[in-house]
């Protein structure tokens, strides 16, 4: 540090400017991104009903020795997101399954607010039916329509004019499931009597508003001019702190010297 200061008396000054210049163009970037950012956020409101499914009659089949309860439903499809089905008041190891054939996307992990990097477009199976077994007398699947976030609830789009974010938001919200027959099937152990109780909640989105992204150009200039006096200073604290050692050593040295230059002029 010492040797470049020699030779360029000016490297504070360079850096200073150089940092200026910095703050300068990321307080551009955070204008220009606060004025005309072309992002717009769209939101959509749930509409939550639950589907009639009726009364189901027992099939007792004494080959197997199990009884079977059948519902059926219609399911609404316009802007079906999320389907969930409990079922209670089951008998143990009883299998519960759900079906309708334009296909759902659902996982075990699926609603679980405890799974560990869990994402639904990634690990979701997109199947006719799906099935659950009894555990401590009930059993709930979870399943949407499509694993894609950007079909319910909060989203962005790129558009030039508000306009415009409302056309794309309405159009990637929108979309019809078909068909809309859902069927639901509990196989229990033995002859049963005891109907078991069967609850579908549907979830249907519905546009609501759509705004332009801002962001406060105060905060966004406060962190940018954190990230550069940050930058700086782990460039030019341990380049000082070494320059200051080297001095306080060649200090130490120069007085050793003195001392030694001392003793040898009493000696003479």
């Amino acid at each position: 540090m010492r040797k470049a200061l020699a030779q360029n008396p000016n490297l504070l000054r360079t850096l200073i400017g150089l940092g200026l210049t910095l703050i300068v163009l990321l307080s551009y970037a955070v204008y220009g991104a606060t004025i005309s950012p072309d992002y717009y956020i769209y939101d959509s409101k749930a509409n939550r009903s639950e589907v009639f499914l009726g009364d189901a009659e027992p099939f007792y089949d004494e080959a197997e020795n199990t009884t079977t309860w059948l519902w059926r439903g219609e399911m609404i499809s316009e802007n079906l997101s999320w389907v969930n089905l409990s079922v209670s008041h089951l008998s143990n190891n009883a299998e519960v399954r759900i079906s309708n054939a334009g296909g759902l996307f659902s996982h075990p992990d699926l609603g679980n607010p405890d799974a560990d990097r869990f994402s639904c477009a990634e690990f979701c199976l997109n199947k006719t039916s799906h099935y659950g077994i009894e555990e401590d007398g009930s059993v709930e699947i979870i399943l949407l329509s499509n694993p894609n976030p950007a079909l319910r609830g909060k989203g962005t789009v790129f558009a030039k004019s508000l306009a415009e974010a409302q056309e794309k938001a309405q159009d990637i919200i929108s979309r019809e499931h078909k068909p809309t027959s859902v069927q639901i099937t509990v196989i229990e152990q033995g002859n049963r009597t005891t109907t078991p109780l069967v609850i579908l909640e549907i979830t249907n989105e519905q546009y609501d508003s759509v705004a332009l992204f801002q962001i406060d150009a105060a905060t966004e200039m406060m962190w940018a001019l954190a990230a550069v006096i940050g930058c700086f200073s782990m460039v030019l604290i341990p380049s000082f702190t070494v320059y200051f050692a080297a001095r306080a050593k060649q200090k130490r040295v120069d007085l050793a010297l003195e001392k030694a230059q001392s003793v040898l002029d009493e000696e003479n």
